[in-house]
C-alpha cells in the first residue's frame, strides 16, 4: 500500500509518500480501504516530536473508508460496510487495520469525507462541554480557537444546549463565519485583549466555562476570564508554547482546571463514547451538526497539508485523499 510516513520527527518536510507493507488483518480487527483522512492537531505534534511505533512511521488518529477484510472472530462488521475508525497510529494511508471495537458504521447519507470529521472532533467537544465542563442551559461558554475542528463543533455543541457562546479566531472573516454555527459574540484575539472582552461582555461577571485547545498563554488566560467557580476543559496545546500556565488564580474564585484527552476516555469507557459517538454521526447525517472540510490533499502531499495546518489559515478540518 501506499502511505505518508517518515524516518524522524520533525517540520513537514519529514513525510515521504512511499510503497510499504499492507497491514494484517487481526483475528478481532478489521482492514479498512480508506478514503478520507481527517488530520488532527494532535496528528502535526505527533510528526513534530511524538513517539514512533516504528520505522518509517506512519501517524494519525482518524480515517474513514470502506471494510476490505474482517478477521475470524469479527461479528459485527462486514466486508464492504461504511465505517470511520479511530487508532492510537497509522491513519496516513491507504489502508489501516484497527479493531472491530475501534471502528462505527457511517449513516446511511453520511459522505465518507464528512463522516472523517466526527468521531474525535466531535466527541472531544462533548466531553469538554459535558463530561468534564457540567455545562448547563443559560450559562455562558468560551471557546478558544472556534476555527478548529473541535472549536467548530464545540460551538455548535454549546449553543444548541442552550448557552451563550463567546469565541475567539485570528480575522475578522472567520469570526463572520462563526455566527453562522451559533457564536454569540466573536473576539479577535490578534487585535483585542480576550479577557478583557470576555469580562465586558459578561459584565464583569466571566465564564463559566472555558474550552481551551491551545495551551501556554492562552490558558493563563482562559483562568482569568473564569466567573466564580467557573470550569476550563484544557484539550491541548495548539499554541506550541514552551509556557507552563500559572494556575493558581484557580484558588481565587473556586475555580476548577480539567484535562481532557479523548483517547484516555474511548479505552476507560467505551461503551459510553461509543454511544456518544454513533449519537454524533447520526445528528451530523441528519444536518442537525455540520462537519466544515476547509481543504482537501492527496494524501502524496501530506507535507503540504500539515504546513497548511500550521499556517492556522484553515477554517474547519483538512482532509487527505489517498491518490
Amino acid at each position: 500500500m501506499k502511505a505518508a510516513v517518515y524516518y524522524h520527527t520533525g517540520d513537514p518536510s519529514v513525510f515521504r509518500y512511499e510503497e510499504v507493507p499492507d497491514p494484517v488483518c487481526r483475528p478481532g480487527g478489521v482492514i479498512i480501504d480508506v478514503k478520507a483522512i481527517g488530520i488532527q492537531g494532535g496528528d502535526t505534534l505527533h510528526r513534530q516530536g511524538g513517539e514512533m511505533t516504528g520505522v518509517p512511521h506512519i501517524v494519525g488518529y482518524q480515517a474513514a473508508g470502506v471494510i476490505r477484510e474482517v478477521g475470524g472472530n469479527v461479528t459485527g462488521r462486514y466486508p464492504g460496510q461504511r465505517v470511520v475508525a479511530t487508532m492510537p497510529s497509522g491513519s496516513h494511508a491507504s489502508l489501516v487495520s484497527v479493531p472491530e471495537a475501534a471502528t462505527y458504521e457511517v449513516p446511511e447519507g453520511l459522505s465518507l469525507e464528512l463522516a472523517a470529521g466526527v468521531p474525535i472532533e466531535f466527541g472531544t467537544a462533548d466531553d469538554c462541554l459535558f463530561e468534564f465542563g457540567h455545562l448547563k442551559a443559560g450559562e455562558t461558554v468560551l471557546v478558544q480557537a472556534g476555527g478548529g475542528g473541535v472549536g467548530l463543533a464545540a460551538v455548535q455543541l454549546a449553543k444548541r444546549a442552550g448557552a451563550t457562546v463567546l469565541a475567539t479566531a485570528s480575522s475578522q472573516e472567520k469570526l463572520d463565519r462563526l455566527r453562522e454555527f451559533g457564536v454569540d459574540h466573536g473576539i479577535n484575539y490578534k487585535a483585542e485583549n480576550f479577557v478583557a472582552r470576555a469580562m465586558q461582555l459578561t459584565k464583569g461577571r466571566g465564564v463559566d466555562l472555558v474550552v481551551d485547545s491551545v495551551g501556554g498563554k492562552t490558558l493563563e488566560g482562559s483562568i482569568s476570564a473564569l466567573g466564580y467557580r467557573g470550569r476550563v476543559s484544557w484539550v491541548g496545546n495548539a499554541g506550541r508554547e514552551e509556557h507552563v500556565a500559572d494556575a493558581r488564580a484557580l484558588m481565587q474564585k473556586n475555580a476548577s482546571l480539567t484535562g481532557v484527552f479523548f483517547g484516555a476516555e474511548l479505552q476507560a469507557q467505551p461503551q459510553r463514547c461509543r454511544a456518544m459517538i454513533e449519537r454524533l454521526l447520526g445528528d451530523v447525517a441528519r444536518g442537525q451538526l455540520k462537519v466544515v472540510v476547509d481543504r482537501k490533499f492527496a494524501l502524496s502531499d501530506a507535507a503540504e497539508a500539515h504546513r497548511y495546518i500550521e499556517g492556522r489559515s484553515a477554517f474547519g478540518r483538512v482532509l487527505l485523499v489517498p491518490n
